[in-house]
């Protein structure tokens, strides 16, 4: 250990939410609103949907390159969600905390999981919909999925929600600017915090 006063390493928020949530639209607010927090941009085999751009929303990649980087450790944690593979590039993540960047991972519960057994000082942030109702209600109004790929992903939401508990916090997004306040509310408490206090 160098004396020398050590930088301040980032705070890693994990951010998860059943699909149709708003947890996108809330996390582009908050990283607009606030340049300083960057946004840890995941590996995925589905193709791009329409103004999703390589290198900014995902990196997109086929089957044989996301499989070759698994085999090679690349990822601090990986899912298989709605049949297409998603991964978080281990390298990326380290690098950014070290130099004191704090970082916003939006990943699914699973891989939420494998990320605490890691960084176990991360912060865990749950968005809930209002009601099931209200998430196949913005589902529908998106226009983009057929009626059996809304079911399925209704049943996985149903079950997704049940994993609201794992995490520190649970943000209802009802109405979009109270719940975008809520989220900033959180990060600014979190980065108040002594380094290496835990949050619990």
């Amino acid at each position: 250990m160098s004396s020398g006063k050590k930088a301040k390493a980032g705070t890693l928020f994990v951010i998860t939410a059943p699909s149709g949530a708003g947890k996108t639209s809330l996390i582009d607010a908050l990283v607009r609103a606030d340049p300083s927090l960057k946004l840890s941009v995941s590996y995925t085999t589905r193709a791009p949907r329409p103004g999703e751009k390589d290198g900014v929303d995902y990196h997109f990649v086929d089957d044989a390159v996301f499989l070759a980087m698994q085999a090679r450790g690349e990822f601090l944690e990986s899912a298989e969600v709605h049949g297409y593979r998603y991964g978080t590039s281990k390298k990326v993540i380290t690098e950014a905390l070290a130099r004191g960047e704090d970082l916003i991972l939006e990943i699914d519960w699973q891989g939420a999981r494998q990320v605490r057994a890691v960084y176990p000082g991360c912060v865990g942030i749950f968005i809930l919909p209002p009601s099931i109702e209200e998430l196949e209600r913005r589902m529908r109004s998106r226009g983009q999925d057929a009626d059996a790929v809304i079911r399925r992903r209704l049943d996985n939401a149903r079950g997704e929600m049940e994993h609201a508990g794992e995490f520190d916090y649970a943000i209802i997004n009802k109405d979009f600017d109270i719940a975008r306040q809520e989220l900033a509310a959180i990060i600014q408490k979190e980065r108040a915090r002594p380094h290496g206090a835990h949050h619990r």
